[in-house]
């Protein structure tokens, strides 16, 4: 199939198909300069992506999950790390759902004077700067330019 009809049977655009291409995700069959080409398996391919992303893996993680030669060779391990991470975030947003449905019917007459509302605020103050940790962490090995 040409790039066209990959694009427009996967929905997908010929740019990222490129891309994709370009980060070793799929292949290409044809001669280097002619229009690119793939092998009908690519459909399964652009799906296992879809997939992946939908699960939150990276493109480098996703990679890692194609033999050179295009089969899946799927990492278990990576595969229930996720689902260990997905579990975290579902009970995660749970919890924050729950509590706005409470603060949305608390009879308090302010939210400032609900107990429950301000567990939930201590929450998100205490998971916001858990995020700001993790993202200030120092890299090591490089140097940062002076300003």
């Amino acid at each position: 199939m040409d790039i066209a009809e990959v694009a427009k049977r996967s929905g997908l655009r010929a740019s990222t198909l490129r891309y994709y291409e370009e980060k070793g995700l799929i292949q290409s069959v044809g001669q280097p300069g002619e229009r690119r080409r793939f092998a009908p398996g690519v459909m399964d391919q652009l799906a296992l992506i879809a997939l992946g992303q939908s699960a939150g893996f990276s493109l480098d993680d996703i990679r890692s999950m194609f033999l050179p030669s295009g089969e899946p060779n799927i990492d278990r391990q990576l595969l229930s790390a996720k689902a260990d991470e997905l579990d975290t975030m579902v009970k995660r947003l749970k919890a924050m759902s729950n509590g706005l449905r409470h603060a949305a019917a608390c009879p308090a007459k302010s939210h400032a004077q609900c107990p429950s509302f301000q567990r939930l605020l201590t929450a998100a103050a205490t998971g916001a700067l858990e995020r700001q940790k993790k993202r200030a962490k120092p890299v090591t090995g490089l140097r940062r330019k002076a300003a």
